[in-house]
């Protein structure tokens, strides 16, 4: 194993719990700078991470300026808030509430000037691809090309890493980029984003990538069965009447069938407002749904756990989060289950960010061909061991 004689640099904005930092540092990249303006994700950045390994800016993004920013960075990640954007939120779009603090990141971009990061993303919801019919992500590449780069648009599904359905849109800007064509992944591009790159006003590019793994159909039930519990941590009996009365009649029978079968296995369950009556819904499936936080979509999940003629149901475990998350070590025991709850499911799956990096980011700065990253190709090819 070895490393490069200098790591690629990474200013990481809207840092969140550290998630994408986590991906980012697995692939061999090194974060120097992180920001984010609340200060219990902050709590878990720092719980996470070794003190004095990064600078910190706690505040709002529109607080900070480019001359206080490391300048030779070689990548600045965005995951910026996706309030406006999901389709479980009010969908106000890129331009109103908290979702605007993009702006602010490309404003930073700017003030960087030449010495700008080479390679930028953004991380989001997918969306992003559709708000205000499209508007909103052509604006977003728009703002990238006039600070100079090409932007590649990719949908990665964390399913294909870990037992959740979180399908997130990225935009992959590289500063002075020509040209890298591949043939249409479906997987990664789908036709529902061929708009992108059939519009002249934009500057984009196709990065040749390999397949992403095939879609896991299993493993949340083999999570959950080794998951530490308490006899408390279950729900007593009239709360548990009170959601299979909830059921609609085509979730009963989903139930009703797992309940007959010899073996015990376990699903995951969320509230949705169906005719506003609240109402629970379980997944047929062996993986979690989404998880979210709690300003919105179905909130926390619940985990069913039936068969052999039982039924019992829990809320799902903080340390399930963290590993449906990819991140089953990180430390949380300082903090309560609902800080554990709105960290990371307000987060960036870290497989997804580690492919992302392997396979995009280090190959885009490797090559030397984008503009501020020749520096880099020789200490790409200068390693000695660790």
């Amino acid at each position: 194993m070895d490393r490069w004689v200098r790591q690629p640099r990474v200013l990481e904005f809207f840092a969140g719990i550290g998630l994408a930092r986590v991906g980012l540092e697995r692939a061999g990249l090194r974060v120097a700078w992180a920001n984010d303006y609340e200060p219990a994700k902050k709590m878990f950045y720092d719980a996470r991470f070794t003190p004095g390994s990064h600078e910190y800016a706690l505040g709002d993004v529109a607080d900070v300026r480019g001359n206080s920013l490391p300048q030779d960075a070689d990548v600045a990640w965005s995951s910026s808030p996706c309030t406006d954007l999901s389709l479980a939120g009010a969908r106000g779009g890129l331009y109103t509430g908290e979702s605007s603090a993009f702006w602010h990141f490309m404003r930073v971009l700017s003030e960087l000037g030449p010495g700008r990061p080479p390679v930028a993303v953004l991380e989001n919801v997918v969306g992003l691809a559709t708000s205000h019919g499209g508007d909103d992500l052509a604006a977003a590449i728009r703002a990238f090309n006039a600070l100079g780069y090409s932007v590649d648009v990719l949908t990665i599904d964390a399913r294909r890493f870990i037992p959740q359905s979180r399908p997130r849109l990225f935009l992959v800007a590289l500063q002075g980029h020509t040209g890298s064509e591949s043939s249409d992944d479906e997987a990664l591009r789908p036709g529902w984003l061929s708009s992108v790159y059939e519009d002249p006003t934009l500057t984009t590019h196709r990065w040749n990538l390999p397949h992403l793994p095939e879609m896991l159909s299993t493993g949340f039930n083999e999570l959950a069965g080794r998951t530490q519990l308490n006899s408390s941590d279950w729900w007593e009996p009239v709360r548990v009447e009170n959601f299979l009365s909830s059921l609609s009649s085509i979730q009963m029978d989903r139930l009703s069938k797992l309940k007959v079968r010899p073996e015990v296995v376990h699903r995951t369950a969320y509230r949705r407002t169906r005719g506003g009556r609240p109402t629970w819904e379980i997944r047929a499936d062996d993986v979690a749904g989404c998880l979210r936080t709690a300003r919105g979509g179905s909130s926390k999940q619940a985990v069913v756990r039936v068969g052999a003629g039982t039924v019992s149901v829990r809320w799902m475990a903080p340390g399930e989060y963290a590993s449906l998350m990819g991140d089953a070590e990180y430390p949380i025991d300082f903090a309560r289950p609902n800080q554990v709850y709105y960290g990371f499911g307000d987060a960036v799956a870290v497989p997804v960010v580690e492919w992302l990096a392997r396979n995009y980011i280090i190959p885009a700065l490797r090559g030397g061909t984008l503009k501020g990253a020749s520096s880099l190709r020789d200490s790409f090819e200068q390693r000695i061991p660790l």
